[in-house]
């Protein structure tokens, strides 16, 4: 442990790693965010702490089963010619869990405050945890797959997890409550989380999509909708959600 204080080497990794993980995670909060915005007002610090919690933990744990998720990439069966392992299952079952809940959110406010799947839909405090419980561990493999990938010691991977997960707490609550307030980022932030999905089935069939275009894609996305609420703001007209048009 000494050692890796030290050397230079670590804190180079250590400093590459968390800026790392905090990209992968940006859409975890986010998808946090979006997850509490439907409990009660007294309920979302609590919600959104307990989802980032859980997601430090899942990571850590994941870390210390290092070599089961390595053996992961060994076939277990073909299909159509296409071999497919425990991480593709995974990748692809996360995927479409993704595309299904961030569509269904996007159907939710198109529809609107009286329609009749709102009317019906009810969220409780421990299904939101328990969807946040599964994202997490979509997002958690994406991110020790990563950390693998770059670093070989696993003290590294933990201490970095660690602090971009503590930083991403210290602005949950901001991106949460601009999340909230902005009915356009929250659609712009559910149709990146599509995407997200859709990259991950085809992760998963092992055809891989070069992340700088998808992060290129979500910046410049990003960037003219903080534009569009300036000049928003600059005309007074508020941002109002395709529900209150």
């Amino acid at each position: 442990m000494l050692e890796l204080l030290t050397d230079p080497q670590a804190w180079i990794a250590f400093a590459t790693l968390t800026a790392l993980e905090l990209v992968l995670g940006i859409d975890n909060v986010i998808f946090i965010s979006i997850l509490v915005d439907k409990l009660p007002p007294a309920q979302r610090a609590l919600g959104r702490r307990l989802g980032l919690f859980m997601a430090m933990f899942m990571r850590i744990g994941l870390l210390l089963v290092l070599s089961w998720i390595i053996g992961l990439v060994a076939p277990l069966f073909t299909v159509l010619g296409q071999e497919i392992s425990g991480r593709d299952l995974i990748l692809i079952s996360g995927g479409l869990f993704l595309i299904w809940k961030s569509t269904g959110e996007i159907h939710h406010a198109m529809e609107g405050a009286e329609g009749k799947a709102s009317s019906t839909v009810k969220t409780t405090f421990g299904a939101v945890i328990l969807q946040i419980m599964l994202i997490d561990l979509v997002f958690s493999l994406d991110s020790i797959i990563t950390a693998v990938g770059m670093v070989d010691e696993v003290a590294i991977m933990i201490a970095a997890v660690v602090v971009s997960v503590a930083l991403m707490m210290v602005f949950a609550s901001a991106i949460g409550n601009f999340v909230s307030a902005h009915p356009t980022v929250k659609m712009l932030a559910l149709s990146f989380l599509v995407v997200v999905g859709v990259v991950l089935i085809a992760e998963g069939f092992d055809n891989h999509v070069p992340k700088g275009y998808i992060y290129f894609a979500m910046a410049f996305s990003v960037v003219v909708e903080m534009l569009n609420i300036r000049v928003r703001k600059r005309l007074g007209t508020p941002a109002q959600s395709p529900a209150d048009r």
